[in-house]
């Protein structure tokens, strides 16, 4: 159990019959009435995003969320196959939970796995990774590298928009939050 003047980013509370993680609070002390902390909660699960609004000093209980650093072996068809580099243990996590992360993860890549009570909750992988476009179309004659971006295919199947100069074989710098292209790895 903790309070609400314990919250902090990435703490994960079990409430309302399920897992919210803290994204952001507020503690907020009005010249007139309590002090409140608001907060915007994150469903670990669903993904659900909330507001929320405590008294401050309120109890809440939190949950036992054991992140761990594992490597990803492979896609076995169904589920995405992790190995922790420490214990060796493999741990097979869904397609629903690896949710956009499958888009920018190769094998034997790093990725940090959340689990509560043996059950993964999320995947997150390192902010930013570095791919090879596989396919692109080539730049028309007269492009500029201010001008407008192309569709491009990634080694692992994903596509961003990337600049026109780019070819096939350029390996980039791609943010693994929102999928857009950072710049170009000699």
């Amino acid at each position: 159990m903790a309070t609400t003047n314990d919250l902090k980013n990435g703490l994960v509370l079990q409430m309302d019959n399920g897992l919210w993680q803290v994204l952001e609070f507020q503690h907020v002390k009005p010249g007139k009435g309590p002090a409140f902390v608001r907060t915007k909660l994150k469903n670990v699960l669903s993904g659900k995003i909330v507001d929320k609004t405590f008294n401050a000093g309120t109890k809440v209980e939190t949950a036992t969320v054991d992140r761990s650093d594992m490597q990803y072996l492979y896609h076995d068809g169904t589920d995405y196959i992790f190995m922790d580099t420490k214990s060796y243990e493999q741990v097979h996590v869904t397609p629903e939970v690896m949710g956009a992360a499958k888009d920018f993860l190769l094998e034997n890549g790093e990725a940090m796995i959340a689990q509560h009570d043996g059950q993964v909750l999320y995947v997150e992988l390192p902010a930013t990774v570095v791919l090879e476009i596989s396919h692109t179309d080539p730049g028309l004659q007269g492009d500029r590298s201010t001008g407008g971006t192309k569709p491009a295919t990634l080694e692992t199947g994903a596509e961003i928009q990337v600049p026109l100069f780019l070819e096939t074989g350029t390996r980039v710098k791609v943010d693994t939050r929102d999928g857009s292209y950072l710049g170009r790895v000699s």
